[in-house]
């Protein structure tokens, strides 16, 4: 047994990198056509001959192109050397809350998340700045967006330059969205789960792009529609021809044919009054299974028109003609034009027991199916959203109502109505999904989530992710959130409003629903540099390098720091369950219930190690975890590499064989 039992994480490890999605999309392509693999690189001329005519070569072909693409798609492969810093001293029920409140550059923070939470998210809503020539273009640096960011806040020296000004003079007005665009969609598709799905707020300067760009990212396949919206029924006055009173919200799912991207709408009082019979499972009503539009018949739906046998005697259907299933039934109407089931035959067969037969009185047999008022989960069933959404509360006066309620005055342009956003978590998530929004304003979806949750609708968790764009007091478009931030005694940034709207907001609703006993707690994490020192040895003084490199553990971070940016690379939820005992003395965390195991003490000597392995080994037998575990320790607490060897020892003989070291 020799030291390199225990894996030393460095700064040049993958493991303390964000998920390289460039990597991995090559390893995917190795897998499928490996005949493609040419001395370790892609073949494209082999890869276009193995897909046939699948593959596209010609010069010309429909899409979106603009300039500065190529660079758009590479940021969004390139992983992230940054990492989330703890502050439960500014959350909310730190050690209780599985809500996320992130300060930081969004396209770097969705980057250190695709580790823990690729395929997790259920929804995502995000109103991004509208291309109108204010400031919104975020500084994307291809090489190290992480300096460019702490500048950009004025965290660490530098230029201390603000958002630039977009204006369609600049003769790159749709560039530069779109540039600011495609990578964040491009990481936000990773995170969404199978079934999930994105809104996004935009008006008509972009629609018509973001479309383009979204089947792009999502597929065409998967876009499911654009919705408008009236926000200001007054209309625009400004505007020089027609006072716009609405906006769009174009929505794409991650898969489509999953059919569960959209859980639906309450159904309305009227609609449910047709619920008029019942059987052993609930309230139903009957509904033909003839589809009524007469467009959809056997030359425009041909696998739709196909016969149905029924049984006269107790009106069950097949599709398989027998002795019992006599009765041939056809989507035929009763003037004899042919038109075809809503349903196909595979669904008919298995789900036959919707299905039913009655004669009319006529002598003739009709098909129906049906349809419950109570989903199998107990849940209310719903009803399609309707593309044009005109109710009242989701008016930009009442996102301007609520903030000045919450926060006492107008701090933020335009808020989006929190009764919008409700209706998107509404038919965008169930209970116990996980909602994202990475442009989150004032907080208004972190307040939707918690409203949502208290009305009886489930356990929903919300990732809010903001800037912390300074605000300017001598900016009179700033000036009235910059005296907010002063009043509470917070910086002057953008992500201050943010979480105290989450704070009153959360009092709100725990004060209109007493009875809810859900989270309305946030932990906040802010973006920084990693934990880990880079080697950047000084030529001129190697000896003094050399010995400032046997801790590349930061000085000025302190163990939480350390414990949550092992959490990101090793891919571990942020909200995961920590337990934390001392083990002959030294504190010692057991993570989501022993899958990590994390002692940080700054010194072992080699008669600390035997009794430290022993109790490690008890107390992970204690927890007995489904999967394996992974042990970690700060590497220069060894006092020597003889102790290191016979720890890493012990543990495996214990059943603990992955060991490794920061």
């Amino acid at each position: 047994m020799n030291e390199d039992a225990v894996h030393k994480l460095t700064p040049a490890d993958p493991e303390t990198h964000s998920a390289d999605i460039l990597s991995e999309n090559i390893e995917y392509l190795k897998a499928l056509f490996p005949e493609a693999v040419a001395e370790g690189r892609i073949d494209f001329d082999v890869l276009r001959q193995l897909l046939g005519g699948e593959a596209e070569d010609r010069p010309e072909k429909f899409g979106l192109n603009w300039h500065g693409k190529r660079l758009a798609r590479q940021i969004a492969l390139t992983p992230s050397t940054g990492t989330l810093r703890p502050c439960p001293e500014e959350s909310v029920d730190w050690d209780t809350t599985q809500n996320l409140m992130i300060e930081g550059d969004n396209l770097e923070v969705l980057k250190i998340l695709q580790k823990s939470y690729a395929g997790k998210v259920k929804l995502i809503y995000i109103d991004p700045p509208y291309n109108t020539g204010n400031d919104f273009v975020y500084h994307d640096d291809f090489r190290d967006n992480i300096k460019n960011y702490l500048e950009l806040t004025r965290q660490v020296d530098g230029t201390g330059r603000q958002l630039s000004t977009n204006t369609e003079a600049s003769g790159r007005f749709h560039t530069d969205w779109l540039n600011m665009m495609y990578p964040r969609l491009k990481l936000a598709r990773n995170l969404l789960r199978d079934e999930g799905a994105i809104f996004v707020s935009v008006d008509d300067g972009e629609v018509d792009s973001l479309k383009k760009m979204g089947c792009e990212v999502f597929g065409e396949e998967n876009f499911v529609g654009i919705l408008t919206v009236l926000v200001n029924p007054r209309g625009r006055h400004l505007d020089r021809y027609i006072a716009k009173t609405h906006d769009y919200l174009v929505v794409f799912a991650k898969n489509a044919e999953s059919r569960s991207s959209l859980v639906g709408m309450p159904k309305p009082e009227a609609m449910l009054n047709e619920y008029d019979k019942e059987d052993g499972r609930g309230k139903f009503r009957e509904m033909g299974l003839r589809n009524r539009n007469q467009a959809f018949n056997p030359v425009t739906r041909p696998n739709l028109f196909f016969p149905i046998y029924v049984d006269p005697a107790s009106g069950d259907v097949s599709v398989v003609q027998s002795e019992r299933f006599s009765v041939k039934v056809e989507p035929i109407t009763p003037d004899g034009v042919e038109t075809c089931w809503t349903w196909g035959r595979e669904k008919v067969t298995s789900e036959n027991g919707l299905l039913f037969a009655r004669r009319t009185d006529d002598g003739s047999w009709r098909v129906f199916r049906k349809d419950y008022l109570e989903r199998d989960d107990g849940e209310l069933a719903s009803t399609l959203a309707k593309s044009v959404w005109l109710d009242k509360e989701f008016n930009n006066d009442y996102g301007r109502k609520s903030v000045k309620e919450l926060l006492g005055g107008p701090i933020m342009d335009f808020p989006k109505s929190p009764f919008l956003i409700e209706r998107i978590v509404q038919i965008g998530s169930s209970s116990g999904d996980i909602v994202m929004d990475f442009f989150a304003g004032s907080g208004t979806t972190g307040q939707a989530v918690m409203t949502q949750n208290a009305g009886g609708t489930g356990s929903r968790r919300y990732v809010l992710v903001q800037l912390p764009e300074l605000l300017d007091p001598d900016n009179t478009d700033q000036k009235v959130a910059a005296d907010f931030c002063d009043e509470i005694g917070r910086p002057r940034n953008i992500a201050e409003v943010t979480k105290e709207r989450l704070r009153r907001a959360a009092a709100k609703v725990q004060s209109e629903n007493p009875m809810f006993t859900g989270d309305t707690g946030f932990r906040v994490f802010k973006l920084d540099s990693t934990n880990i020192e880079a080697w950047d040895p000084d030529r001129e003084n190697l000896e003094q390098t050399l010995e400032s490199a046997v801790e590349h553990l930061r000085g000025d971070r302190g163990e939480q720091d350390i414990l949550f940016e092992l959490l990101l690379k090793l891919g571990l939820d942020l909200c995961v369950p920590i337990e934390t005992r001392e083990v002959t003395g030294k504190e010692v965390h057991s993570i989501g219930g022993g899958a990590l195991i994390v002692c940080l003490a700054p010194a072992i000597g080699r008669e600390d190690v035997e009794p430290l392995a022993r109790g490690l080994v008890e107390w992970h037998k204690e927890l007995a975890p489904a999967g394996e575990t992974t042990c970690v320790f700060r590497d220069s607490a060894f006092v020597d590499d003889v102790a290191k060897t016979n720890l890493a020892e012990i543990l495996k003989q214990g059943g603990l064989a992955k060991v490794e070291s920061l």
